[in-house]
């Protein structure tokens, strides 16, 4: 038996119910099979892990539980009791609670307004501030997620707002938590913190569904795993009875090729930051005597917790942003002034961190966006003309060679999946040959077949010579890939890393401000 959260009262209820139970459900949109006929079932006390490729359909059934799409086929019930369709209230109404990838918070309103926020009825002519402190100190208690009731959210870190968004959802007494992607802004202890406050929550009974493309979590935080492939639930197991392997394959269909990064010794500089310093504009994190060095054919590492300060460094180097104080060498010429246009003359490709907003136009056809970064070059303009057929046979190149799945070079970019979209990127950067490339959370979102062929591309690029500045918040990512790591850290970068020399906990040490201890000096391999 086990304690369960409801209308701020404890009432017992048998661990073998099942608290919520998918039955046949199927949805399509036009043509494509989003979901094909997907039965699942969710027991109280138990978390189970949703997986699959992008594209898989995972996104479409979520929808369909809080009501934002109708299924075509199939019913939903809660705790046996039926779920009307097409309901986000009557979802909410049967404790069904969500937490975002991208919190969804108002930073500037403090912890207790984000969390009562909706809670209140607008007709009640007074606010019952003293009871709902009371309720969320009983719970941050309880769960072990104390947070400072009056604290602005903008003034916490991101693991403090993850809980906040956590405390907001058992505020509301949610039976059944669904958490997408949870640690993908998280350090490596914040994200421990996280699964040992789930595995509290599912012992008082609650039931948890959590969504992510990184394996290892599944295997050591979970109690079952679903993995969705082209709709459909393709495999079903106690997490205990499967493998990271296993789970892959099952994601992707079959065996998939992990790229091994080969010993090499990198070549001279090739992008050198001097004393940097960046001032702040509104809400970002200033740059402070940022001091770098890129070197030909090598992947040097990035990696900090979101929000201090990759996004300004990016700018940075990308052009769009120029820095008050300090100096930008490139192969040795020293960049007075840069802009965007000025980097990609200079040889830097870019793979930005949103995809869907500043890697590509969303509403523009596949071909264009391929030509996008070169559309005055002779080969596709003549006296200001486009030649379009010079950009289809081009764009029909690309799409071959980096299994670029869509309906063809002049479909619209926004219907392609984010693996797709980042596959597009890619083509379009490595296709002209860089010097360096910039890439920023290339895999972010990424299932695993995808970030596979991100990383294999990116590898073959620096064993030809190409400098490329990985930024990235998966440790995991970092250490196989990059050759030396800097850490971020509220707009200052440490000295570089090399990655035997350093675990993943003293990283995650640094990403949250503690200094960074080596097992032995580390030795330069330049």
């Amino acid at each position: 038996m086990a304690t369960l959260i409801q209308g701020g009262h404890f009432y017992e209820y048998a661990m073998k119910h099942a608290a919520l139970s998918l039955n046949g459900i199927s949805k399509t949109f036009g043509t494509l099979k989003a979901n094909d006929n997907i039965s699942l079932e969710l027991n109280c006390g138990e978390i189970i892990a949703l997986l699959g490729e992008n594209g898989a359909g995972k996104t479409t059934l979520m929808n369909i539980l809080f009501g934002h799409y109708v299924a075509d086929s199939g019913t939903i019930s809660v705790f046996n009791s039926p779920l009307p369709p097409g309901s986000p209230q009557c979802s909410l109404a049967s404790g069904i609670g969500m937490v975002h990838q991208h919190f969804t918070l108002a930073d500037n309103m403090s912890v207790l307004d984000n969390i009562t926020l909706g809670t209140e009825s607008l007709f009640s002519p007074k606010r019952k501030k003293t009871s709902a402190r009371k309720k969320l100190t009983k719970l941050a208690t309880k769960f072990g997620l104390e947070v400072d009731p009056k604290a602005m959210v903008k003034d916490l870190s991101v693991g403090q707002q993850q809980r906040v968004e956590i405390l907001k959802a058992l505020y509301r007494d949610v039976k059944i938590l669904i958490l997408d992607e949870p640690t993908a802004v998280l350090t490596p202890q914040e994200s421990e913190t996280l699964f040992l406050t789930l595995r509290l929550l599912v012992a008082e009974g609650l039931a948890v569904i959590f969504i992510t493309h990184k394996l290892k979590e599944v295997i050591s935080s979970s109690d079952r795993c679903t993995v969705l492939r082209h709709g459909k639930v393709v495999f079903n197991s106690s997490t205990a009875d499967t493998s990271i392997d296993e789970l892959a394959r099952a994601m992707v269909g079959g065996e998939i090729n992990r790229p091994a990064k080969q010993k090499k010794v990198a070549g001279p500089p090739l992008l050198h930051l001097e004393n940097i310093k960046v001032e702040s504009e509104s809400n970002a994190t200033q740059l402070e005597e940022i001091n770098l060095t890129l070197h030909a054919g090598e992947i040097l590492g990035i990696v900090g917790v979101s929000g201090n300060g990759q996004k300004r460094l990016a700018d940075l180097i990308s052009g769009v942003i120029t820095p008050q104080s300090g100096k930008i060498f490139y192969q040795d010429k020293e960049l007075k002034k840069s802009t965007p246009r000025m980097m990609i003359d200079q040889g830097i490709g870019r793979i930005p961190e949103d995809r869907t907003t500043t890697g590509l136009i969303g509403d523009m056809s596949i071909e264009e966006n391929l030509i996008a970064e070169k559309y005055r070059h002779s080969s596709f303009n003549i006296f200001g003309f486009l030649r379009f057929k010079k950009i289809r046979q081009q764009a029909t190149r690309l799409l071959k060679q980096f299994d670029v799945r869509c309906s063809g070079p002049n479909a619209t970019t926004r219907l392609l999946s984010g693996g797709n979209m980042q596959k597009l990127i890619l083509a379009r950067v490595l296709d002209t040959k860089p010097t360096c490339i910039l890439a920023s959370q290339p895999t972010w979102g990424l299932d695993v077949g995808a970030t596979s062929f991100v990383h294999q591309q990116l590898l073959k690029a620096r064993d030809q010579g190409t400098g490329i500045l990985l930024i990235s918040e998966d440790l995991d990512e970092l250490f196989q890939m990059a050759d030396r790591i800097q850490v971020i850290y509220k707009g200052k970068l440490s000295e570089p890393l090399l990655p035997h020399e350093v675990d993943a906990t003293a990283i995650g040490r640094a990403m949250s401000g503690h200094t960074i201890s080596t097992k032995t000096p580390p030795q330069s391999e330049q």
